[in-house]
């Protein structure tokens, strides 16, 4: 018996009509699958240094166990002192049992080991079945050996399905074993509503118009009239020289 990876064994008798019983599929060839994994890395000190393409082709070799090869820039940039036909980054797509292979090492032993892991994101869908996974650090991978790194770079990886929508490739990418994060878009609207419906309570409560007319400053200026007390004591000055020049 030939060998088969787990995950596509796994598919082929779990995945398949689970997906089929809940999309209500006619067909079993309906089913979405995945296509491909492409594994991508831009080089842009390459410019300067082209020895960091060879080790960038070296990491993603060892990575996915299939050759890598290298991208080529398609015309001048002037600005970052480019050159069309430059070598800029590596690339490398797997298919059918590497592709599996690699989806396992990833999903078992690579993303266990990023720092304070808490799901990949469910934004990275295209609108066309099709996800865009970033990793910050190489070293995540076993294979890669850290006193042999020459740089800590990072890479993105694309997985291309069958699907018609990304609702469906989430439910392919999922049962596969990709661990998304668990949002609730229900609660984060309550969450919203509730933040603003606060704010607007507060404002209500203490508006700064009705504090500035409770102690208008115009009536405590006529409570006590500078000019009235002047005039008072001119006269009592006026009537107290009278009253000395009759004596």
């Amino acid at each position: 018996m030939s060998y088969q990876p787990r995950l596509k064994k796994e598919f082929n008798e779990r995945i398949i009509p689970s997906l089929k019983e809940e999309y209500s599929y006619k067909n079993v060839m309906m089913v979405p699958r995945l296509k491909k994994i492409v594994i991508s890395k831009g080089v842009g000190g390459a410019v300067a240094d082209k020895k960091l393409i060879d080790h960038a082709i070296d990491e993603l070799t060892i990575i996915s166990g299939q050759k890598a090869i290298a991208t080529i820039s398609k015309k001048d940039v002037a600005s970052f002192k480019l050159r069309k036909g430059m070598p800029i980054g590596a690339k490398v797509t797997l298919r059918s049992e590497r592709m599996y292979e690699f989806l396992d090492r990833l999903i078992t032993s690579a993303l266990p080991r990023v720092r304070d892991f808490q799901g990949i994101k469910p934004s990275g869908f295209d609108g066309r079945g099709n996800y865009n996974l970033g990793v910050t650090e190489q070293i995540i991978f076993p294979e890669i050996d850290i006193d042999k790194v020459n740089k800590i770079s990072g890479m993105d990886i694309s997985f291309v399905t069958s699907a018609n929508s990304d609702k469906e490739a989430q439910s392919l990418l999922t049962e596969l074993g990709l661990p998304f994060k668990k949002t609730d878009f229900k609660s984060k609207l309550s969450e919203i509503k509730n933040t603003k419906t606060k704010n607007s309570v507060i404002n209500d409560e203490a508006p700064v118009e009705e504090v500035k007319d409770e102690a208008p400053v115009e009536e405590v200026k006529d409570e006590a009239p500078v000019e009235e007390v002047k005039d008072e004591a001119l006269s009592v000055e006026k009537s107290s020289e009278k009253e000395n020049k009759t004596e």
